[in-house]
């Protein structure tokens, strides 16, 4: 059964989304989370997070290392 690993994280959703659709469009699957709700009571900031399936990862890093937004 395949799970779900960070691929990256961003500040802001529209970061997150701009690189979901780079991986995506290189074939790659991935989601956003955390873009609603990124902050814990506390206030402290936690970031939004692209995930993408835990077999896709090692592709997914790869392609994020040359990613430029």
């Amino acid at each position: 059964m395949s799970g779900l690993v960070e691929a990256a994280r961003f500040n802001w959703a529209y970061q997150a989304e701009l690189a979901r659709t780079f991986l995506e469009s290189r074939g790659v699957e991935a989601i956003v989370f955390d873009a609603a709700s990124s902050l814990y009571s506390d206030g402290a900031f936690t970031g939004v997070r692209l995930m993408v399936l835990d077999e896709d990862a090692q592709a997914a890093g790869d392609l994020m290392k040359d990613y430029d937004a």
